[in-house]
């Protein structure tokens, strides 16, 4: 039952949904409504099976172009919003949120003069702030929004991992559609108006993939996650202090 919880719903399931859309689309206006029989009941089944190897397929296929985000722009991103050379947040923010998980990680906050002086040993206390920010941060009710700012990154991510699969199942359900009106087999019959149903949603389908699903939306997304982690920092800090 974990592929129903919220996260796997949201993040896999949805967009493994959108990517199958043109083919749910042609199964709704092949099929015989009228008097369903054996043909529509596997078909459906097929889909619905269909839907979860999908849900899979994007959260392997999402990952797959995380790493390959990554690489390109020299690793995995660290988050800087810490640092006394970020201006993402005031200064007076910075230094309560910095001097608070010194504390809890046991070492001493860098300056701007030593974070200058060496690069690498700054860098490696924020990745250990960050790395407890993150284990401290599971419980998806007490930071909600920051479990949904994870949501929407891995919807995204994983709906940009599927956007040749998407792309390909539009070509292929437009051809499938010209040969159950072509050849007219017993299982399923199309019109030609269902066609230019079938073929303007492809239209419109495949132009959402090409134009809205994009690297630029995957990387906005995983700077709202980074920069919500950061705020979290108030909430532990408050219920250190309670």
């Amino acid at each position: 039952m974990d592929f129903l919880d919220t996260y796997s719903i949201k993040a896999r399931l949805f967009p493994a949904l959108i990517a199958v859309l043109p083919a749910f689309v042609l199964f709704l206006l092949a099929g015989s409504w009228k008097d369903p029989g054996l043909p529509e009941a596997m078909t459906a089944l097929g889909i619905g099976v269909l839907f979860y190897a999908m849900a899979d397929l994007a959260r392997r296929a999402g990952r797959h172009v995380q790493r390959k985000l990554f690489k390109e722009s020299g690793g995995f991103p660290a988050n800087t919003e810490l640092s006394h050379l970020d201006t993402t947040l005031d200064s007076g923010t910075r230094d309560r949120f910095r001097n608070f998980l010194a504390r809890q990680i046991g070492k001493t906050a860098p300056t701007r003069e030593s974070e200058v002086a060496d690069p690498a040993g700054a860098a490696q206390f924020y990745v250990e702030c960050y790395n407890y920010m993150r284990n401290n941060t599971y419980d998806t009710e007490r930071f909600r929004v920051l479990f949904n700012e994870n949501i929407s990154y891995g919807f995204r991510r994983n709906l940009y991992g599927l956007k040749p699969y998407g792309i390909a199942i539009n070509l292929l359900a437009v051809l499938a559609a010209y040969g159950l009106y072509r050849y007219q087999p017993p299982f399923a019959t199309l019109s030609q108006g269902k066609i230019f149903i079938q073929g303007g949603f492809a239209l419109f389908h495949a132009l959402y993939f090409i134009f809205a699903v994009t690297r630029g939306t995957v990387l906005d997304a995983s700077k709202t996650y980074a920069r919500q982690l950061t705020m979290c920092c108030d909430v532990l800090i408050r219920e250190t202090t309670a």
